[in-house]
């Protein structure tokens, strides 16, 4: 990929385009069980499926964007995504389903690896990243508005993805091409960056996703089955559960960094933890959706933190792919944990143990926040106030290869010499240069008179 970032909006497109699946999962579920004649786990087990594809397609391609290009590897996972869905959307069996369904989430974890190597570029991750959950959210919002009122069984769901990757595919022409070889070659053999934090990152982020999504691929069923609602009616409260959720990830973006990362995912956590609470023990209309829209309204803002750390641990995106494939893994346990704990344990009892599990996640995870604050991006650069690593400038400009620290070297400090009278500094000035001649100064002060 070409070091100078582009514009963010195709990547935001293509980030929509991959998360949309994970996002209409109830539906999704709901729909094989009740049309195809699944069980809870057998439906959960589809939607497993689906993720752990999604997730397969993000390992493989960790480190390999760059390679590639951004263009070709987004196209090819918009066409898997298209063919796989719009196959599982037209087959009546389930094992044509199950094979459209994996093909499908291979596309959709393809395009998703694409962008969270792009937003990792950006100058700004987490603005990027919450833009990117912003409007995936407002779309599948605006699905669970519509889809309740037009029957299609379990096809339309599928239809509805397939739509928004063909929707997507002229935002494809804005991204970038593959790099040189020479240039592929040095980029993609730097050593992978802070990796003691970046695996404790992705197994927190694998449980955090899990006891999220294990409670997502049920919701529908809770509130159908033990909150006594209707499809319709469940169908708008996830509206407006994911309308929240928008308030929240513009929230999110407004806010950015000013009070950092880890108040926010250690505070969101434990948010989240009592709505699952909540909403798992929901019996009626109003705490059901109380805990729907608590939950989802913190849900993304904590994403968007947990998107932009990892991001953060390394501005070639490889802890930002491979941070969103562990994630995806445990999208992809969620939905079947979610059915076995519901059929053997019930509602209530699966939502204290998924609290339990996130409360327990909140600690390392916020540590990890708390110990890469502030960190450059690339380690050993020098970070101007107020601008971009001085390595990473160094790099796009052709300086010369002594002018920064090597990669994995210690930051060298800038000193700052402050003197009483110019007229020392004229002197020091003079005789800075390794021979005292003029203009031969290396030395950098400033002078502040009292």
């Amino acid at each position: 990929m070409s070091s100078r970032p582009r514009a963010a909006w195709p990547l935001v497109a293509v980030f929509t385009a991959g998360y949309l699946a994970s996002y209409l999962l109830p539906t999704v579920v709901g729909r094989l069980s009740v049309h195809l004649g699944l069980s809870s786990a057998q439906a959960g087990l589809v939607g497993s499926a689906l993720l752990l594809s999604s997730a397969s397609a993000g390992f493989t391609l960790a480190g390999r964007v760059e390679r590639y290009g951004s263009r070709t590897p987004a196209r090819i996972g918009l066409v898997l995504a298209a063919v796989g869905y719009g196959c599982a959307a037209l087959a009546g069996s389930v094992p044509l389903v199950v094979l459209g369904v994996m093909v499908g989430g291979f596309g959709s974890g393809t395009a998703t690896a694409v962008a969270a190597a792009g937003i990792a570029a950006q100058r700004d991750p987490h603005r990027t990243s919450s833009l990117g959950l912003l409007t995936v959210s407002a779309t599948a919002g605006a699905l669970y508005l519509t889809i309740p009122h037009l029957g299609g069984g379990h096809r339309l769901p599928f239809a509805a993805i397939v739509l928004v990757a063909l929707l997507v595919w002229p935002a494809t022409t804005r991204l970038n091409g593959p790099t040189a070889p020479e240039e592929s070659a040095a980029q993609i053999t730097g050593r992978l960056p802070h990796r003691r934090s970046g695996l404790v990152l992705a197994g927190g982020m694998l449980v955090w996703s899990m006891a999220q999504n294990a409670l997502w691929g049920v919701s529908s069923r809770i509130g159908i089955t033990q909150a006594g609602l209707t499809e319709v009616t469940v169908g708008v409260v996830f509206a407006a559960a994911l309308g929240a959720g928008l308030l929240g990830v513009m929230g999110a973006g407004v806010l950015g960094a000013r009070v950092g990362r880890a108040v926010p995912i250690g505070l969101g956590t434990v948010v989240i933890a009592g709505s699952i609470v909540l909403s798992s023990s929901a019996r009626d209309l109003t705490s059901f959706a109380t805990g729907e829209i608590l939950w989802n309204t913190v849900y993304p803002v904590v994403l968007s933190y947990l998107i932009g750390l990892a991001a953060s641990l390394d501005v070639r995106g490889r802890w930002a792919v491979l941070a969103g494939s562990a994630s995806s893994v445990g999208v992809a346990c969620g939905p079947l944990l979610g059915s076995v704990l519901s059929e053997e344990a019930g509602y209530p009892v699966m939502g204290l143990i998924l609290g339990a599990a996130t409360l327990l996640v909140a600690a390392p995870v916020t540590a990890v926040a708390l110990h890469t604050g502030g960190r450059p991006l690339v380690p050993g650069s020098v970070r101007r106030r107020g601008g971009a690593p001085a390595a990473l400038l160094a790099a796009t400009t052709g300086s010369l290869s002594g002018a920064v620290p090597k990669l994995g070297s210690p930051e060298q400090p800038v000193t700052e010499l402050r003197v009483r009278r110019r007229r020392l500094v004229r002197s020091a000035i003079r005789t800075a240069g390794p021979d005292g001649g003029p203009g031969q100064s290396n030395a950098y002060a400033s002078t502040s008179d009292r």
